[in-house]
């Protein structure tokens, strides 16, 4: 495409936001990942596609699996489900459940959420397994996060207890995450929860460990997780002003680090980064040419307002790319898709938006042909010898 046409691409849209480079931000974490929601922007990506044990932040794929079956009714929130023995001698975070006793599905969903409960997570593991054991369950989930795009996952138990094998990277622990929000809005609501009391009698475990949950900075979940091959890890989530950034943070060495690691990157995502409006429907951005129509050039536009995010850093523009076969050929129908506009603000992946042309061109008539085919001859004329052959 013409250098002189990317220019003028670039005129239009740097305008329209500012782009020095977003300093990356330099977590004290083993492995992080950090995506804005809305537009699906990666803000910080260290280690994250390797697997690595994600102790009890796992548990959110028990959960998903869970949320599944209810949806469809395989399972409901008022049933009671049996304590196994083997569902009993968990350690570790337990609701300290009793082999024989019955307990709710929504209790159960509360209780591994807020009190990340090994003991109800296996629970609702041999209830939904295929063979009725926890492992059996855990080879489900293996097999049913790879349909959600999970390649880097593998599950050994429900809970994240340590296991040889049991493995997740942060990248697919935030496609959890994300899923979870998207596809159970009515069930996210739990993740805020900062206590939940199961028993009276046994009360040592009744607060949320998610450390943001009070600080007024939009947190909303998702699930902490701990053990000493781990370290301490988060899933979290955090909305402001209808802008929503998901996170992963692990490997981190005491727990009073996950949670100033976690304020940090919150604080750091919404205040470096803003979501706006690059480009308008309908607004003409460039002129393809046309060949053999009855009109010389069609506009190219987008057929939807273009959001984007971008770093609040001032000056400096973003690089935009347009690219399409010019020219391009009648008739052209309203709609069509004629190009691609390529945006690369500093710092950030970057956008690829089809364009799509701005009104009908019909094919030229006779006159418009012959008068193509003309201008074609001349210039080949003027070439001399080589252009004439």
């Amino acid at each position: 495409m013409p250098n002189l046409l990317a220019r003028m691409i670039t005129g239009l849209v740097a305008a329209v936001f500012l782009s020095l480079p977003a300093h990356a931000f330099e977590t004290q974490a083993r492995a992080a990942y950090v995506v804005d929601y809305n537009t699906g922007t990666v803000l910080l990506a260290k280690n994250a596609d390797t697997p690595l044990p994600p102790a009890s932040m796992s548990k959110l794929m028990t959960l998903y699996v869970a949320f599944e079956a209810i949806r469809d009714g395989r399972l409901s929130v008022s049933e009671k489900l049996p304590v196994s023995q083997h569902a009993m001698n968990y350690g570790g975070s337990t609701l300290f459940l009793k082999a024989g006793e019955r307990v709710s599905v929504e209790d159960l969903l509360r209780g591994i959420i807020v009190l990340s409960g090994n003991d109800a997570c296996a629970v609702i593991a041999e209830a939904l397994s295929p063979d009725g054991t926890e492992l059996g369950f855990a080879r489900f989930m293996t097999q049913r996060a790879r349909q959600l795009g999970m390649t880097n996952s593998t599950f050994v138990n429900s809970n994240g207890w340590p296991a040889d094998g049991h493995r997740m990277s942060m990248r697919d622990l935030a496609l959890l995450a994300n899923r979870i929000i998207t596809d159970f809005p009515d069930f996210y609501p739990m993740f805020a929860e900062k206590e939940f009391l199961f028993d009276e009698n046994e009360s040592q475990n009744r607060y949320n460990r998610n450390p943001l949950l009070g600080l007024a900075i939009g947190a909303d979940g998702l699930k902490t997780g701990h053990t000493q091959e781990a370290g301490y890890g988060l899933v979290g989530s955090a909305v402001q002003n209808g802008r929503r950034v998901i996170f992963v943070v692990s490997g981190l060495s005491t727990a009073q680090a996950r949670a100033r690691e976690a304020e940090a990157i919150v604080n750091w995502a919404f205040r470096q980064f803003a979501q706006k409006t690059v480009i308008e429907k309908g607004k003409v951005l460039a002129e393809a040419d046309v060949w053999m129509g009855d009109a010389p050039t069609v506009g190219l536009v987008t057929a939807e307002d273009v959001s984007t995010l971008v770093p609040l850093t001032a000056g400096g523009k973003v690089e935009a790319e347009l690219i399409y076969d010019n020219p391009v050929n009648a008739p052209i129908r309203q709609g069509a898709p004629l190009a691609e506009l390529i945006l690369k603000p500093d710092g950030l992946e970057e956008l690829r938006v089809p364009l799509v042309a701005a009104s009908d061109v019909g094919r030229g008539g006779f006159m418009v042909r012959m008068k193509t085919v003309s201008g074609i001859l001349l210039k080949r004329l003027n070439e001399g010898p080589e252009g004439a052959s």
